[in-house]
């Protein structure tokens, strides 16, 4: 490697430089607030786990992209989390074990071997809220409120949502006596919207024409009209798909009478984390960007592998990629700085510690240091005035 490259960092991975890190840390602060207020417990996973306790019951999406390692200490397989919601499931399942309805929240980073997720970042800082042992529309409604407040938090404008329902196509799939490795084919080309290669595997299938013409529809079924030509698309469909497309229709439904100036479209072949989620998906989305914001959904089966099958549903974003594609202004910090001379007086010594105390920046000059306040971007600075140390303008 050459000289000046050895300070490159890997592709997807990036640092948090001073101005914006203040005001990610002041977003994660008002944001743990919000979520408290709301009921919601702070928890702090380990970064690193034993494998087969951080992958069990999350299917092979999160298996392709957590990084693995061995534990020197036991020989055990060990991952680097790539996602913080198993590991909250676990923790209600196994260390918490609550009868009642249980809120968590979290903040940490996330490791991903694929720039696949939020932004592209294969480190996001991931940020969420679930909510474990309430099985309803209730508790669906909450967490996407709670997502859309965490937007509004941090300034995002011009938010729409993705609604979708994983009951559809797994009752599709099941009604038309797919296998699991139609089911597997056909789930791929569905999230390309590859709808000349689902007409060739439905072909190939050999199943009933009903069921396929249905299948093969669901690849259209988007936009904010997708519902209502679902019902009547699909109104052969086995009551599982019946009872999603009425479940989303309640969703919706909730969502113009909370959040009515949020905009709604239906994906009924958006799938995302099919291997994970039981139920309701949704994502937020804001024009320009091609990927989502912040997801979320239903996910009741997770918990059984741990002991406790409590229904589930919650949400998550990348709180740095919130921040860079908010409002401009909240780039900004508007933050009186004050310089302190080099000094041992025990007077600015006392001056220093007062100004700290109520909440005020001050950075001590160092003896023989290069630059003053100005080249330190203060824009007050102590000087001793009339026996007192006073601030003055720099």
């Amino acid at each position: 490697m050459m000289e000046n490259e050895r300070w490159i960092l890997p592709d997807g991975i990036d640092e948090v430089l001073p101005q914006e890190a203040q005001v990610v840390e002041s977003k994660r602060r008002e944001l743990l607030d919000l979520y408290r207020s709301w009921g919601y417990d702070y928890v702090i996973p380990p970064f690193v786990e034993f494998l087969d306790s951080l992958l069990t019951g999350t299917g092979s999406d999160l298996d392709l992209n957590t990084f693995k390692l061995t534990d020197q200490m036991s020989g055990r397989l060990m991952g680097i989390r790539a996602d913080i919601t198993p590991q909250a499931a676990r923790i209600d399942a196994n260390r918490i074990q609550a009868q009642h309805p249980t809120r968590l929240c979290y903040l940490g980073t996330v490791l991903h071997t694929r720039s696949d997720g939020f932004a592209g970042t294969r480190s996001p800082l991931q940020i969420g809220a679930e909510l474990y042992g309430h099985c309803g529309i209730e508790s669906d409604i909450e967490i996407l409120r709670l997502m859309m407040e965490t937007l509004n938090k941090t300034g995002v404008e011009d938010v729409y949502l993705d609604l979708g329902h994983v009951g559809v196509f797994k009752g599709l799939a099941e009604q038309a006596g797919l296998n699991k490795r139609q089911e597997t084919e056909l789930f791929d080309a569905l999230q390309r919207k590859a709808l000349a290669e689902i007409e060739t595997l439905l072909a190939s299938f050999d199943i009933a024409e009903e069921p396929a013409a249905m299948l093969l529809r669901l690849g259209e079924l988007n936009g904010d009209k997708a519902l209502s030509q679902a019902r009547e698309e699909l109104k052969q469909a086995s009551p599982k798909v019946i009872e999603a497309l009425d479940y989303l229709q309640a969703v919706a439904d909730q969502i113009a009478q909370w959040l009515p100036d949020v905009p709604v479209h239906f994906d009924l072949a958006e799938l995302r984390g099919y291997h994970f989620h039981t139920g309701v998906v949704f994502a937020a989305f804001v024009p320009g960007n091609g990927k989502e914001i912040a997801r979320g959904g239903r996910y009741d089966a997770i918990g059984s592998v741990f002991g406790r099958g409590r229904p589930a549903t919650g949400f998550s974003t990348d709180l740095k990629n919130l921040i860079r594609v908010a409002q401009p202004e909240l780039q900004i910090t508007d933050e009186m700085v004050i310089f302190a001379p080099a000094s041992e007086d025990p007077a600015l010594t006392q001056e220093i510690a007062r100004l700290r105390g109520e909440g005020h920046r001050v950075i001590s000059a160092l003896p023989g240091q290069s630059g003053g306040a100005a080249e330190m971007g203060c824009q007050q600075q102590l000087q001793w005035l009339d026996g007192r140390w006073q601030l003055i303008s720099v």
